[in-house]
């Protein structure tokens, strides 16, 4: 890595959970006006996590927190690594890794709600990472490369990849968990699992866990902006468009069984995949 790459490395984790919590804030507020409340000012989350960095350390076991820093830790690296443009495939392997250790680190607790939690986030993963390995294979297949320069040096990859697009924004859904995929932990009280996998997280360490969310929230929306590379600003309106189109689906939809999201994200995920490819490889060869 060069200096240069070292700098925006640097930006990219400093700025990223403020965007992240911002996105989070307009989230909450869109949310309570389709609902027909005022709701949180959009700094709430920033309230919400500078409240808990200061409440008292509560551990379960240690295993727990140090499942907490990694999970952080590879959501920082992530984005890192994505701002400089470096191997996608790399980046969504970090990002996994991270999310392994989120749900160990659930499961070496005893809380029966933290237990289910984790293994509702279990299927949720085995749901969207497959989708993920889909969109990179699209990528790859129009780029040429794994490499974040590659892919965006195409500039308009949703002209050539629409469904394989669609099927990102799939993962966007289930990702941050909004209705019908919200089975592992929820913002939603009138749920029996309220808080699933974060019920034996509190105070600071609970705050380790949102600030990842932020970085993984916008590292998503950051996949998506790049299928307009050619215009970045233009990219990040479209994912945001996806996210508001997102809590739109949250608000107007209600939570479906584990079985059924495996079936409809797998099944979606191959179709489009199949059919988006199979598109370009025919008409390559009618050219």
């Amino acid at each position: 890595m060069t200096w240069m790459e070292y700098l925006v490395f640097a930006i990219a984790v400093i700025v990223t959970p403020i965007i992240g919590g911002l996105i989070t804030g307009l989230d909450r507020k869109v949310t309570a006006l389709i609902q027909g409340r005022y709701g949180p000012p959009i700094l709430q989350p920033f309230y919400d996590v500078t409240k808990l960095l200061s409440k008292e350390k509560m551990i379960v076991n240690d295993f727990q927190i140090f499942a907490a820093y990694i999970y952080l830790l590879s959501a920082i690296l992530s984005i890192g690594f994505f701002a400089i443009k470096a191997d996608l495939l790399m980046i969504i392997f970090i990002m996994s890794i991270g999310l392994v250790f989120y749900i160990v680190g659930a499961l070496a607790t005893r809380s029966p709600y933290s237990q289910v939690g984790a293994q509702r986030e279990l299927m949720q993963m085995l749901a969207y990472e497959p989708l993920l390995i889909f969109v990179l294979i699209g990528m790859y297949y129009v780029s040429g490369s794994f490499s974040l320069k590659s892919i965006m040096s195409h500039g308009r990859l949703l002209l050539d990849l629409p469904l394989i697009f669609l099927v990102l924004c799939l993962v966007l859904d289930i990702k941050i968990k909004k209705s019908p995929f919200d089975f592992s932990t929820s913002e939603h009280a009138h749920q029996e699992l309220v808080r699933g996998i974060l019920t034996d997280y509190s105070g600071p360490y609970l705050a380790l866990i949102e600030i990842a969310d932020w970085y993984e929230l916008v590292l998503l929306l950051s996949m998506i902006a790049i299928f307009w590379s050619q215009n970045l600003i233009i990219g990040a309106l479209i994912s945001l468009l996806i996210l508001f189109l997102d809590i739109i689906v949250d608000n107007i939809s209600a939570r479906m069984t584990l079985k059924w999201m495996l079936s409809f994200s797998w099944i979606v995920g191959i179709v489009f995949t199949v059919v988006n490819i199979g598109y370009l490889y025919f008409s390559n060869l009618l050219r």
